[in-house]
């Protein structure tokens, strides 16, 4: 398998984790996007930064035909929205990273229309992932090995230890030498792993399904979605 295909495997499992049972719900009332091509936005955000979270790093998921094909990472440094202000008395243009402050419907329409400006992609879905959510999901099935290596660290811990901070001054001390989408993609592949094993998936799958009912996974739309996701046999993708 290519590995840019398993990378947008990897992106997506937590998500694709959290429907598993949710879309039994919705299977038969949605529209079917199985055929379709959509962009998929992912934003990883975390939760407590401020009001409904920061976003630290997007990722747009391109599917053709119903198959996932390709991802863009997409680094909220410098995104700004090319109309509204900044939220919660902030100075200059709303940024990516601060999109969500005035609530999620609102949120994630500002940013696809952030990301749409900046860079030409345009957003037929959003999906907010919190650290929160990830860390809770990542605690039912520990340990957790990075590389083979058992680790204790939180998923923003992971993503730091790994991160390169390029761009950010200061950061001659910092010990991670990858790029912000390559630490993220450390952890993302490492669930992967993990959901091989059958009983830690289906740990995996509770835990996230809880997630998802705590609002630490979220979705827009939310019906057409699930519909999408729920044509994948997940089994199939690892």
């Amino acid at each position: 398998m290519k590995r840019s295909k398993k990378l947008i495997i990897a992106i997506l499992l937590v998500i694709l984790l959290g429907l598993v049972l949710f879309i039994a719900g919705t299977l038969f009332m949605t529209p079917d996007l199985s055929h379709e091509t959509k962009n998929i936005l992912v934003l990883a955000s975390d939760k407590d930064e401020q009001p409904n979270g920061g976003v630290d790093m997007a990722f747009m998921v391109r599917l053709e035909n119903g198959s996932l094909k390709n991802y863009t990472p997409i680094y909220p440094g410098g995104m700004t929205h090319p109309t509204k202000s900044a939220p919660g008395g902030l100075g200059g243009s709303m940024m990516l990273h601060d999109c969500l402050w005035n609530g999620l419907d609102e949120g994630m329409q500002n940013a696809k229309e952030i990301v749409e400006s900046r860079t030409g992609m345009h957003a037929d879905a959003v999906v907010v992932v919190y650290d929160k959510g990830i860390d809770n999901i990542i605690n039912s099935i520990r340990p957790l090995k990075i590389d083979g290596v058992e680790t204790d660290l939180n998923a923003t811990d992971i993503i730091r230890q790994n991160d390169a901070y390029n761009g950010y001054a200061g950061n001659d001390n910092v010990p991670g030498n990858m790029s912000r989408s390559d630490a993220v993609m450390v952890l993302a592949k490492a669930l992967a792993n993990t959901a091989k094993d059958p009983v830690k998936k289906s740990t995996m799958v509770q835990a996230a399904l809880t997630e998802y009912s705590n609002g630490n996974i979220v979705m827009e739309p939310q019906g057409s979605f699930t519909k999408l996701l729920a044509t994948k046999g997940f089994e199939t993708l690892l």
